[in-house]
């Protein structure tokens, strides 16, 4: 969202920003000079922002203060997330444009996170909250633009969700130059925020079925691992765990990596963890899941089982980065997420 304000700004369009805040002054560090105006609101946490009927994700930022700023004027609206379109119904809609930027499907992303969580209260949590967004979504206003992340999701809200105004919008990245070092690495990385159960799942995958077949150095990173994925990463010699990173760190661990491993178990929406190891890593080991009809195949070395990423990475560990690589990422990386030009598409759509 950083990267489309800022291009947005770029192009000469005035934002007023209004978004949720968790932690005071926090979220918008750095914003203010690419915005006219910058609101903050306080989420619905708790029981207050419960509802029966409702995602929660949805009726906690239904916020009276938002709707009433919204409709102060008739300024064309993006919305982020079907997290926010809650408040769609409140607001004037006649003279003015709203679009929905689609992140993914959440009934599905939330159904995942459901599968992969052991608390079996949160584990209850996830699997109504995908109950309740399935028909949510089937619910949202016609009238309104929709613009997914990928375009397998442009399938998904037409096919299943039955939206008739669906555009494929890539993400707006803070990366415009591929920025890999060529040569040889020294470790393999997988990297995520650990806290959520699915890249927990993908984390320990890798080290029960991958690295117990292969002895090559592993570096998991992340914030807020679990006490089980620690010992866990910690029980081989050639396996290690960096816990809550800097960004900084995080950067310099994706650069200096030799493969980049990044399997997926939740396939929807465009995975941004990706996309940082495309621009500023070396070699990126997938599987389907995490590319499919991303049109980032080319740009990554897929397999589809245990087996396949550990042969896949014994063939990529001691080749050399080239540069005939670097500029094939440039290529499809440039075409696709040219934030210029993605943002003139989108001034297109609101005007």
């Amino acid at each position: 969202m950083y990267g489309k304000i800022v291009a947005l700004h770029t192009a000469g369009i005035k934002i007023h920003l209004h978004y949720f805040e968790y932690k005071s002054g926090k979220n918008s560090r750095g914003i203010h000079n690419h915005c006219e105006t910058v609101h903050a609101y306080k989420r619905k946490t708790g029981r207050r922002g419960f509802s029966l009927s409702t995602p929660y994700i949805v009726s906690s930022r239904i916020n009276p203060d938002l709707v009433d700023n919204l409709n102060k004027d008739n300024y064309p609206v993006i919305i982020e997330g079907v997290h926010c379109c809650g408040i769609i119904n409140f607001i004037n809609r006649e003279k003015r444009k709203v679009i929905v930027r689609l992140h993914n499907d959440e009934s599905l992303y939330y159904k995942n996170l459901g599968k992969f969580e052991k608390n079996i209260f949160r584990k209850i949590y996830f699997l109504n909250e995908s109950r309740l967004l399935k028909k949510y979504q089937a619910n949202l206003p016609k009238d309104c633009l929709y613009a997914c992340v990928s375009k397998k999701d442009v399938c998904v809200f037409i096919e299943k969700y039955k939206l008739q105004k669906v555009e494929f919008l890539p993400v707006f990245v803070c990366w415009q130059q591929v920025n890999c070092e060529e040569g040889l690495g020294n470790f393999c990385l997988y990297h995520g925020n650990l806290s959520v159960a699915e890249n927990e799942k993908a984390a320990c995958w890798l080290l029960d079925k991958v690295f117990t077949k292969i002895k090559v150095p592993l570096v998991i990173a992340g914030k807020q691992p679990s006490r089980r994925l620690s010992k866990s990463a910690h029980l081989y010699e050639h396996t290690c765990l960096v816990a809550d990173p800097t960004e900084k760190e995080i950067n310099d661990l994706i650069q200096k990596a030799h493969i980049n491993i990044l399997p997926s178990f939740n396939n929807t929406g465009i995975k941004l963890k990706m996309l940082h190891a495309l621009y500023s890593g070396r070699h990126c080991v997938v599987n389907q899941a995490a590319v499919e009809q991303s049109e980032l195949e080319e740009a990554c070395h897929i397999g589809n089982n245990a087996t396949a990423i550990a042969s896949i990475i014994l063939q990529l560990y001691h080749q050399p980065f080239a540069d005939e690589e670097i500029r094939l990422r440039e290529k499809i990386l440039g075409e696709m997420f040219d934030n210029k030009k993605n943002a003139e598409k989108l001034i297109n759509w609101l005007y």
